[in-house]
């Protein structure tokens, strides 16, 4: 099956030459539960945009969403085309991802609301609880862990999608779409510790204090992340949501 990988932001240009591309590690954590997907990717994020940067639906079983700095609320030249883009896909009736940006894009495309959080950043290893499990959902756990980095939150539920987790922290965490379709994860299962320790640690002092850096990275030590899982998760929805299953 032939994933398209809409890439909507970089890693920091500071430790950009030290980690792979946001397309690359999604490569790399799908590839680490299955050899069934073939990827391409589309980067829309710099300038100038066109549309002609957005791939074919038709040539693609299923469409991810990475994260991204931008805010889908800001008036970026390609933030409204990935809006509809979004839509045509739900339209064509192709299974889509989104995470973190991506999740908020998604939300935001069928009517949900985003907004930077009153809570402030989210960073380090959050847990989640479950809270639905649709029928391809077939793991049976009550709660699962994924790396964070997030101040802008889904706000309102959007319609006709199912909660599938949350946190006291991120209230609509994990969102399912089943008449889109769509699945999307406000956290990160794509980022590895050493990633999330470098993305923390240039934001040291700046964005976010030292206490709160030094905090974040050591939960990434202290708990487990469950980025195989999430990825099991998202290769179950893509396969289930192919024409030949429906």
């Amino acid at each position: 099956m032939k994933i398209a990988i809409i890439e909507t932001g970089l890693p920091p240009e500071t430790i950009r030459s030290d980690f792979p591309t946001y397309p690359v590690m999604f490569e790399q954590l799908f590839n680490s539960v299955t050899d069934q997907f073939q990827f391409e990717t589309f980067r829309i994020c710099e300038h100038p945009f066109s549309k002609d940067q957005l791939p074919s639906i038709d040539l693609f079983d299923g469409f991810l969403i990475t994260g991204s700095a931008a805010g889908v609320y800001e008036d970026h030249a390609w933030i409204s085309p990935l809006l509809q883009f979004i839509r045509d896909i739900a339209t064509a009736n192709k299974p889509q991802i989104g995470i973190c940006f991506g999740h908020q894009a998604i939300a935001q495309a069928f009517n949900g609301n985003v907004v930077k959080s009153e809570k402030g950043w989210g960073a380090g290893r959050h847990t989640y609880n479950v809270n639905s499990r649709p029928d391809w959902f077939s793991q049976n756990v009550e709660e699962f862990y994924l790396s964070v980095s997030h101040q802008d939150q889904v706000e309102i539920q959007p319609p006709n999608s199912e909660l599938l987790a949350s946190s006291e922290f991120c209230e609509f965490a994990a969102l399912y779409y089943p008449q889109a379709p769509a699945l999307s994860f406000q956290g990160h299962p794509e980022f590895s510790i050493e990633y999330s320790t470098a993305l923390y640690s240039v934001r040291r002092g700046t964005i976010l204090a030292p206490e709160f850096v030094d905090q974040a990275v050591a939960s990434l030590h202290n708990t487990k992340d469950d980025n195989q899982l999430v990825a099991k998760w998202m290769c179950d929805f893509i396969t289930a949501h192919q024409p030949s299953d429906l």
